[in-house]
């Protein structure tokens, strides 16, 4: 299999987390610039020019939730990152739904933000997002306050959209520390073998984080 991918994309790394989880074998396709072959492939492959991509025969597969669903059926390991029991998997996918939407989606809204011209920044947008995350950051503290991962004692696709988007909403709207239980489970995403990889993987490229990378992590 082939990933097409950058390692410090968070929907890259959701992905990067289930692979290593696994040690599913696959080839690392760098989307950078210099990588020219890469680049041209990819946009044959991501209609909408969004990564990952996995790539397995004849297959591209896109969307992080589907790539990891989609290993967990045709690539099993000692790892099954969806139940096959229905209320189980709900609940998996739901928690999933949570840290992609209400997560990932704000924290990027504000990364992005730092992009713009300054004459044509959002602040407003930026408050409403930082807003989100406090919600859905109260919301989480009581939802994980009795489980060891996201949806349960289990480690799932939950928990691999979970770390990358934790990782860097609390770099741009930090978790209050009120919220201990929230903060220790990002702190056990973080100390998690596969996502401390995907994290390493990523470190040479953190002066590409437009808000600035905090010196922790």
């Amino acid at each position: 299999m082939q990933l097409y991918a950058h390692p410090f994309s968070s929907y890259c790394q959701k992905v990067l987390i289930a692979l290593y989880e696994n040690d599913t074998p696959f080839e690392f396709r760098m989307l950078a610039p210099d990588e020219k072959r890469n680049l041209v492939e990819f946009a044959k492959l991501s209609p909408m020019r969004r990564m990952p991509v996995l790539v397995d025969g004849e297959r591209a597969v896109v969307e992080s939730s589907v790539i990891v669903e989609y290993l967990d059926v045709h690539h099993p390991g000692r790892e099954r990152f969806v139940p096959q029991e229905a209320d189980a998997a709900l609940e998996v996918r739901g928690m999933d739904r949570m840290f992609d939407n209400y997560v990932m989606t704000p924290m990027q809204r504000i990364v992005f933000d730092f992009i713009r011209a300054p004459e044509v920044r959002d602040p407003k947008g930026v408050e409403e997002a930082g807003a989100m995350l406090d919600r859905a950051y109260a919301w989480l503290d009581g939802a994980i306050a009795t489980r060891t991962w996201a949806a349960g004692e289990t480690f799932s696709l939950a928990d691999c959209a979970a770390a990358p988007s934790l990782f860097y909403a609390d770099w741009v709207h930090p978790i209050p520390e009120g919220l201990a239980n929230l903060r220790a489970y990002r702190a056990r995403l973080l100390a998690r073998p596969s996502y401390a990889r995907a994290v390493d993987d990523a470190r040479p490229y953190r002066e590409m984080f437009p808000p600035g990378a905090p010196d922790r992590d």
